[in-house]
């Protein structure tokens, strides 16, 4: 078996490499080439916590791919002696053939690579081919890989950050400023109102119950990537924006069991499910056009589906055999 620590990981997927799969995937979800249960939530009360199980099983003309994945949410673990990361994830690769267990991956950097890529697979199918200018609101690692994928996809020249925390916001800049795609001009926002005065492809990575700009502060043709609101009681984007955007999920059924950014408005009886346009995969496929006009705003809602995992555990796996990344075990 292949052990592939976090560093391996990051070394074994390229964004853009890692945004191609992204679409490999979706496409093959939506065209019900995958095996995706929701997933399963076992709570852990002693701790407030809650481990998360997420297998899928996803047939492309590439290969097929077999993966489950393991994340744990652990509030108390920061206050540890060791300070222990709250998320902790892990993925298993098994053979589709034979069901061979074949590379156990570090998580949490896998999780953020796929997610930022996926996101920068709906800012390339659906935001101005023109746009120049991001906003991301949450400097954590889901921020900073949602920023990478939004300057591999389009030529950016600035962006902004909001968090909450001055302190972690101004770390983003110091760290993100000219790293590879991003541009070296990236500026601290005071405020939600700044951070969207100029921003043409907004990504939010919060962690919010309620929204974190207002709909009145969008820039006509705007996009957003929301990878938050992974929660019924959760909302970064306003009720407003979501019922007058385009709208398109990763998936239809994970999106709407699982997103207060959706849930809600519909309870408010803003909109039915039919106001969801369709998947990304669809786009992909070709069966969805996307984006209608350069005025319109686009809204792209990931909760994260089992399908990026797989893809993007075979993408590392076959990048790590041939730059000879990972260590190799007997199992």
């Amino acid at each position: 078996m292949l052990l592939l620590t976090a560093e391996n990981v990051r070394k074994a997927l390229p964004m853009n490499e890692t945004i191609e799969a992204m679409k490999r995937a979706y496409a093959s979800l939506s065209n019900g080439k995958a095996e995706v249960p929701l997933r399963t939530r076992l709570s852990v009360p002693p701790q407030d916590a809650v481990s998360l199980f997420m297998p899928s099983y996803v047939q492309t003309e590439e290969g097929d791919a077999l993966a489950v994945k393991v994340v744990s949410l652990f509030p108390k673990n920061p206050e540890r002696e060791r300070k222990l990361a709250f998320i902790q994830a892990t993925v298993l690769v098994l053979d589709a053939d034979t069901g061979r267990p074949m590379a156990l991956l570090e998580g949490n950097s896998l999780t953020a690579i796929r997610t930022g890529a996926g996101s920068g697979a709906a800012i390339d199918l659906l935001a101005r081919p023109d746009s120049k200018v991001v906003a991301v609101f949450g400097a954590g690692a889901q921020g900073r890989t949602q920023l990478e994928a939004a300057c591999s996809v389009r030529k950016i020249e600035s962006a902004w950050v909001f968090d909450t925390s001055l302190e972690r916001a101004e770390g983003f800049v110091r760290d993100m400023a000219g790293k590879g795609p991003i541009p070296k001009k990236l500026r601290v926002a005071d405020n939600s109102t700044q951070a969207l005065s100029e921003a043409d492809i907004i990504c939010t990575a919060t962690t919010s119950s309620t929204p974190v700009f207002a709909d009145a502060d969008l820039k006509p043709g705007a996009h957003i990537s929301a990878i938050g609101s992974y929660t019924p009681e959760m909302q970064e984007v306003p009720a407003e924006t979501v019922t007058r955007a385009l709208v398109v999920v990763d998936s239809r059924l994970a999106t709407l069991a699982e997103t207060g950014d959706l849930l809600k408005p519909m309870q408010a009886g803003l909109f039915e499910e039919e106001h969801i346009s369709g998947e990304l995969g669809e786009i992909v496929l070709g069966r969805k056009t996307g984006r209608e006009s350069p005025q319109q705003i686009t809204y792209f809602k990931s909760v994260g589906v089992a399908v990026q995992d797989a893809m993007a555990a075979q993408l590392a796996l076959q990048n790590a055999r041939k730059h000879r990344l990972g260590t190799n075990v007997k199992f």
